[in-house]
């Protein structure tokens, strides 16, 4: 299955509400520290329902956002959750942006980077669209260094890149991009039961849960795109 067919069918299903209440768990985390000025001009890749923008329109009042997914239910189902005209959602290829050289002041990717089948072109098109001295915030919970996260590969049933953080400090590096920052944001919220309730349908035994959620959790890499 493709992956624009895949999450079509999670779209139609209703899951993209599910998956924003998960992801939110460590995205506010990351988003509070991205450099977001009142005016700046936002991309969210892979934005499903679209709450990233929306919350930063909320929070840091960002002039444009821009929210792209190659799933085009994923993308009615995020128009339909705001009348903010500030924010436009758009169906699209993560390896050739629709955008100008240098437009975007900050991009935003949780749990969707490692769906690229080119990831290493995706970067060198973020780091194209990205004005000098851009952010790019990339979050996933699905790296090599999380072995409890691996069976998502098996799962969802599409081809996804299982990089390690060091892949992804490289692979940011040759694109050009400055790594600023590196590390993981645990899951305080979500509940884990005590040991003598496992195992459970997705976890053998309560330290694998731990280990999961918060030893692990999300790997955020941080990418500056150089001045001048």
């Amino acid at each position: 299955m493709s992956v624009r067919s895949e999450f079509d069918q999670w779209a139609a299903d209703g899951k993209d509400r599910g998956m924003e209440q998960r992801h939110w768990h460590t995205a506010k985390h990351a988003l509070s520290r991205m450099p977001v000025e009142s005016g700046d001009t936002v991309l969210d890749l892979g934005t499903g329902s679209g709450y990233a923008l929306r919350a930063l329109r909320e929070t840091r009042g960002i002039g444009r956002g821009y929210g792209l997914d190659g799933a085009p239910e994923m993308v009615r189902n995020a128009r339909e959750y705001t009348d903010d005209d500030r924010i436009g959602y758009v169906i699209g290829d993560f390896h050739t942006l629709p955008f100008e050289a240098d437009s975007i002041d900050h991009i935003w990717s949780m749990e969707a980077f490692y769906y690229a089948q080119q990831p290493d072109t995706v970067l060198e098109e973020i780091s194209r669209v990205l004005s000098p001295g851009g952010t790019v915030y990339c979050a996933v919970n699905f790296f090599e260094e999380s072995v409890h996260t691996h069976d998502w590969q098996e799962l969802v049933g599409i081809e996804m890149q299982l990089w390690d953080r060091a892949q992804y400090r490289a692979a940011f590096r040759d694109a050009g991009l400055i790594v600023a920052e590196q590390d993981t944001i645990p899951d305080r919220e979500i509940e884990i039961p005590p040991a003598d309730q496992f195992p459970t349908e997705e976890f053998d035994s309560r330290e694998a849960m731990v280990d999961r959620y918060r030893e692990h959790g999300t790997l955020l890499t941080v990418g500056v795109a150089p001045e001048g």
